[in-house]
């Protein structure tokens, strides 16, 4: 799904990546909703990631189900930051990509 709204792409496609902070993400699909390039799909946390979260994060991801967002295709994020905004656990950020 798109925004209905014009989106102010601060870069290229590439230059930033979004990143989502596992012990904060409830599994809303707010990003999903208002990313204008598809960057972000819901999954299931897998059971190897869940042991690395504290013991609250544990809590949470087993009160949703497991449900995070994942940004399979975050080469193609242009750091709109609609995600960003749209996100109740403020659970996602934009970090720079190392160029080679």
């Amino acid at each position: 799904m798109t925004t209905s709204k014009p989106v102010d792409c601060k870069q290229e496609a590439g230059v930033f990546m979004p990143v989502v902070n596992r012990e904060k993400c409830e599994g809303k699909a707010e990003c999903v909703a208002v990313c204008p390039y598809n960057v972000f799909e819901m999954g299931i946390l897998p059971s190897q990631e869940r042991a690395a979260l504290s013991f609250v994060g544990r809590l949470k991801g087993t009160a949703h189900g497991w449900k995070q967002a994942f940004p399979i295709h975050a080469e193609t994020c242009r750091a709109c930051a609609e995600c960003i905004a749209s996100c109740p656990e403020k659970a996602i950020t934009l970090k720079r990509v190392a160029v080679a």
